[in-house]
């Protein structure tokens, strides 16, 4: 399953913060491809993760000097389908938590959902014996953002590219999508700890950790906004809760666009301009003999219902076929 967009709507515009978390990632990797001719030089990989990467032993070893590189590890990835996947997420999800906690608290919470998920990952790693192989990668912060999501906006739903035979997209809810997501880490978390040593390359408890870390952020978010919201609305200032944006269906109908009637030799043609509908099944139109009136409805994301007057003399007209292109709809009429 891999996410596309959410339907949630952001409040406070664009999120530069999170664009910039997403550029500086991807800036780095760039480095990292360089450096180390695309991750073949083996020796400077292990290197550079060694020099920058978090590394258990180290890190309680030479605590706090140590604290420093989970933070460099946080902008590291192991290979392009490893950026690529946390980019997305990042993309997908990222936004709303910024929009709803402020560019500043969610910087400050995106670091603090890396340092837990590094902890926990750590901890085991060195009771396990990996405490001297590095990790690198936003997954754990990340994994917070899906979290605090979780609780914050359990009512959105993932647009969603699913690949089974078939290539197609589908709305899911978030409520089956990230708990999903959760446990299959957690399968995935444990089928690692029993591999043996220095086998499993994927730190899944590092993306538990910063799950649980983004899930209590998020309830504590939620306890402490939803009551000030309510204060603010009670105490008549002019704060208004956010409303999901929806694009409004038109149903005014339309009447004032008088057709145009043409006469041909052995035809009327009646020229209207109607917009909004997908072709000209959506158009109909029927001849009045007692009125001599062409009657046009139409329905599509406009209603239409209009009226064309055939000229004096008509015998008695009837609809052969209507054409619809580009918003204009001709009706065939036989005299």
């Amino acid at each position: 399953m891999f996410p596309i967009h959410d339907d949630t709507e952001r409040i406070h515009g664009r999120p530069y913060l999170n664009y910039t978390l997403i550029a500086i990632n991807v800036a780095v990797f760039i480095w990292e491809a360089i450096a180390t001719s695309f991750f073949t030089d083996q020796k400077a990989v292990a290197e550079m993760f060694l020099t920058y990467g978090t590394v258990p032993d180290d890190l309680f070893s030479n605590f706090p000097a140590s604290g420093l590189n989970i933070v460099t590890s946080m902008f590291m990835h192991g290979g392009i389908a490893h950026i690529i996947g946390n980019m997305v997420f990042l993309w997908v999800f990222g936004d709303n938590i910024e929009d709803k906690f402020g560019r500043v608290k969610y910087i400050i919470i995106y670091f603090g959902w890396g340092a837990a998920a590094a902890l926990l990952h750590s901890v085991f790693a060195v009771s396990s014996g990996d405490g001297a192989i590095p990790a690198v990668g936003a997954s754990g912060a990340i994994s917070g953002i899906l979290g605090a999501y979780l609780v914050m906006f359990p009512r959105a739903k993932i647009h969603t590219i699913l690949m089974a035979f078939f290539i197609y997209t589908i709305r899911i809810p978030v409520l089956v999508y990230i708990p999903f997501w959760f446990v299959l880490q957690l399968i995935l978390g444990i089928i690692g700890q029993l591999s043996p040593v220095g086998e499993s390359s994927v730190a899944y408890l590092a993306h538990i950790g910063g799950f649980i870390a983004g899930a209590a952020t998020g309830l504590v978010g939620r306890m402490v906004l939803l009551p000030r919201i309510t204060a603010l609305a009670g105490k008549g200032t002019a704060y208004r809760p956010p409303v999901k944006k929806v694009r409004p269906k038109i149903e005014d109908i339309v009447t004032d666009s008088p057709p145009e009637v043409i006469e041909g030799q052995d035809y009327y043609e009646v020229i209207a301009e109607i917009r909004g509908v997908a072709d000209a099944a959506d158009i109909n139109a029927t001849y009045d003999p007692a009125s001599r009136l062409v009657r046009i409805t139409a329905k599509g994301s406009r209603k239409y219902e209009m009226t064309a007057q055939i000229p004096d003399g008509a015998a008695n007209p009837t609809v052969q076929y209507v054409q619809y292109l580009n918003g204009i709809a001709r009706i065939r009429l036989s005299k």
